[in-house]
């Protein structure tokens, strides 16, 4: 089934896209064009990448010194 008709994209070439590591529906603009003509096949390419499609990142830690900052801190007194 055809998710971009203006680039011809199929639902599988996302997908084969999407496990080739393209997660987003940006990335997925890069590697084969679809969404970036009329845009309304943005919101099926989200649904076919799903929500755990990129993996999550570790929130930083704000305002705490890093480890190696603490030790020479220990170091110095």
């Amino acid at each position: 089934m055809y998710v971009c008709n203006c680039f011809g994209v199929t639902e599988a070439q996302v997908k084969k896209h999407a496990e080739g590591g393209a997660c987003s529906p940006r990335q997925i603009a890069s590697a084969c064009k679809a969404g970036t003509d009329c845009g309304s096949c943005v919101r099926r390419i989200q649904a076919l990448l799903g929500r755990d499609a990129c993996p999550r990142r570790e929130p930083a830690d704000r305002g705490q010194p890093a480890l190696a900052e603490l030790e020479g801190l220990e170091e110095a007194a």
